[in-house]
């Protein structure tokens, strides 16, 4: 990969349900940098991906059954949203006020993902039902109108064990591996890396989001330009077991 590459925000104006969201993305593309090139890797927001795809819920049609208001009451949360990100999670580990720790498809994650930042009124916005699947749709797409062959990531922003803050997390990648593994390769010392894999999907989603950010940018994409990963029929996120996982590993002994 290149020693230096270029971040391009991409402004789309707000995304509602059903937009021809790809047509948008283009067009913010030629806008703001002439258009789509090869090798151009997309980062796109996981709530405007899932908005597009009418993955929108209206909170008044939600009605709590009594484990949501149940844990609403504990963590003092809207008994509406709970039912949604009990729904969304494949199980709840724990929480704290207004949020859930849920596990959702082999990740560990704040209330399944559901957001209502950046959600129309009244409304919250679950993740995209498969953010690969969305990832190489959106790929693909671009590259027969763009006649390129590029990346996409659907990013996410997610907090971390002890850290204060957001960064961005991929949630679904095409074109581009998630994680590149550097085992076997020679420190500065002449040593053997034994097991330090670089989260590549990852890094480049929090690169992405510098220029994205979480407010009213308007910004729900970026083109990361330059950086010199080969494209290729890459699809999917690397996950590991929760057992192989410290902070899960850890967090389970305790349980017991």
């Amino acid at each position: 990969m290149n020693a230096s590459f270029t971040v391009i925000g991409l402004s789309t104006g707000i995304i509602r349900p059903h937009d021809p969201f790809t047509d948008r993305i283009v067009a913010a593309a030629d806008a703001a940098c002439g258009g789509f090139a090869d090798g151009d890797i997309l980062v796109l927001a996981e709530t405007a991906v899932a908005t597009a795809e009418g993955n929108v819920v209206l909170l008044d049609s939600v009605t709590p059954s009594p484990q949501a208001q149940k844990l609403a009451d504990k963590y003092h949360m809207d008994s509406r949203t709970v039912e949604v990100v009990l729904a969304e999670s494949d199980s709840v580990v724990g929480g704290i006020p207004g949020f859930l720790l849920c596990m959702k498809h082999g990740t560990l994650l704040p209330n399944a993902g559901v957001d209502a930042s950046n959600a129309p009124p009244g409304c919250i916005v679950p993740l995209p039902a498969d953010p690969d699947a969305s990832a190489v749709r959106i790929r693909d797409a671009i590259s027969q109108k763009c006649h390129v062959r590029i990346g996409v990531i659907v990013a996410d922003s997610r907090t971390h064990a002890m850290r204060l803050g957001c960064s961005g997390v991929a949630i679904g990648c095409a074109g581009v591996p998630s994680v590149i593994d550097d085992r076997g390769r020679s420190d500065l010392f002449g040593r053997k890396l034994e097991v330090t894999k670089r989260a590549i999907a990852d890094n480049i989603a929090s690169a992405a989001e510098l220029v994205m950010g979480e407010a009213d940018e308007c910004m729900p994409a970026a083109i990361i330009r330059g950086l010199g990963m080969p494209i290729g029929d890459n699809i999917g996120v690397d996950t590991i077991d929760a057992d192989e996982c410290l902070f899960m590993g850890v967090f389970r002994k305790s349980r017991t």
